[in-house]
């Protein structure tokens, strides 16, 4: 078992969603973007109302295919302030996503409760220390900078890498989430937020890691899946616009969850929370 915040996450509770919200213009999916103070309040309070029981904020895309690096300042000063306005507006667990050590030390002042880290600790040196001195919660994901092989393998074996490196750092066992990173297995890409690997598809990565989830439980880690309308869909679908790609998200969602996953992080909370509502009660 582990948390966020006050909500208790694994095997023995329901299946938690987690809200997007997006600060960064620069995210793939627009209609998750929010930059005006009055619009990023609204959006929680939504998804709050909505069935959220989290809210991940991101100020920086991490998308293999952008190229969105912005300077530390930029994303500080955008994630801070999102999640001060969130705080003040409703009463969810907060996580801030983010790769950078130096961000993740200011939004956890600014009130995170969890680090939402793509990378696994392994991008910045000096993320591991600083989510271990905060005691919040870290969301974990599988990667590599070395070349790796998109099946499950691969993955097990980054975040096992992941949870060696949090191990030695003292973070928390309680407060540790695996995220496999649909959509951040590619053989190629225009930032370092992702791992490369050329022996299978990465669309056909996605796909295993979503049928194959449960070999993810040998960790005794909660499981974090984020495939909300997510390249791999659009890609096996011919749906170009993220716009588009709602209800195979939802289908993905519900398999991942029949399959062991303990949080949903999806654009799409109102929708989600029926679906996975509706799957409680005819399972």
């Amino acid at each position: 078992m582990a948390s966020i915040g006050s909500v208790s996450i694994g095997d023995k509770f329901p299946v938690r969603v987690m809200g997007i919200i997006n600060v960064s213009s620069e995210s793939f999916y627009k209609a998750s973007v929010r930059t005006a103070d009055k619009d990023i309040a609204n959006a929680a309070r939504e998804m709050q109302n909505s069935g959220a029981d989290m809210i991940d904020i991101g100020a920086m895309s991490t998308a293999p295919y952008i190229d969105t690096l912005i300077p530390v300042e930029e994303e500080t000063s955008r994630i801070t302030r999102a999640i001060r306005l969130v705080k003040e507006v409703c009463q969810l667990p907060v996580s801030a996503d983010t790769v950078r050590a130096a961000v993740a030390e200011q939004a956890i002042k600014a009130g995170a409760d969890c680090i939402n880290d793509v990378t696994g600790l392994k991008y910045d040196a000096k993320m591991a220390s600083v989510v271990a001195r905060s005691g919040r919660a870290l969301i974990a994901g599988a990667y590599s900078q070395r070349v790796s092989t998109g099946k499950m393998s691969g993955t097990l074996k980054a975040l096992a890498e992941t949870l060696l490196i949090a191990k030695q750092a003292r973070v928390q066992e309680s407060k540790i989430i695996v995220d496999p990173s649909i959509g951040f297995f590619r053989e190629q890409g225009r930032n370092s937020f992702f791992t490369k690997m050329t022996d299978i598809p990465w669309y056909i990565r996605d796909i295993e890691v979503l049928s194959g989830l449960g070999s993810l439980k040998k960790l005794s880690k909660p499981i974090c899946i984020s495939a909300s309308r997510k390249s791999f869909i659009g890609h096996l679908l011919g749906l170009d616009r993220a716009e588009d790609r709602l209800v195979p998200s939802i289908v993905c969602e519900t398999i991942a969850t029949i399959n062991g996953a303990n949080i949903i992080r999806t654009h799409n909370v109102k929708e989600t929370v029926q679906a996975l509502t509706m799957l409680q009660l005819l399972c």
